[in-house]
């Protein structure tokens, strides 16, 4: 097999530097979306300034609110859940979650009902159904389709590069380079 010349590995940096790229926010997106989203941190011991009060006085249900407002998405941050968030709308979200928990709701009629408002991209972790099926599978089929590229891309030139004979101009070049070779000791090893 014939190697490359510098110039069919130059065009190939950017093809090579796309799919690269690809590649890396495949594995971004599933890894981001297997790990579940950090609580918000504590305070530290002895921090003095404003902090924030617990809205409800029983532990329990603001234990539940935390939860479930961690499995939601903040629909102005967005890459927040409303539990982490301090945007206006996440304090209603939660607020509204800890209406109904009081209600005596469920977690799941609750995440329903968001859904049913706000549709899929509330949840921090969306289903997989037939309507988030390019969320979940996209980067596989981009990364699919890059490699499908560069195969494609590849094979085309290996097939150019064997179905094209030099000219005899070419042909006679090459042979004058290859006979001035000793006499310049380019390519001769040395006794």
């Amino acid at each position: 097999m014939s190697e490359q010349s510098p110039m069919n590995a130059r065009a190939l940096r950017p093809l090579l530097a796309g799919l690269a790229i690809c590649a890396c926010l495949a594995a971004n997106a599933v890894f981001a979306q297997a790990q579940p989203p950090a609580p918000p941190a504590p305070a530290p011991a002895g921090a003095t300034g404003p902090q924030a009060r617990p809205l409800a006085l029983d532990p329990a249900l603001e234990e539940r609110v935390l939860k479930i407002a961690a499995e939601l998405r903040c629909l102005v941050c967005q890459n927040e859940t409303i539990a982490a968030s301090h945007a206006d709308l996440a304090v209603d979200l939660r607020n509204q979650v800890r209406e109904q928990l009081r209600a005596g709701k469920s977690d799941a009629e609750i995440r329903a009902y968001m859904v049913a408002r706000y549709g899929d991209f509330v949840l921090y972790t969306p289903p997989v159904k037939p309507t988030t099926w390019l969320l979940w599978l996209g980067p596989f089929v981009l990364l699919a389709a890059m490699a499908w590229v560069l195969w494609r891309t590849l094979s085309r030139r290996r097939a150019l590069a064997a179905t094209a004979p030099l000219s005899e101009a070419e042909q006679q070049r090459a042979r004058e380079l290859l006979d001035a070779a000793p006499a310049t000791g380019g390519g001769a090893a040395k006794k």
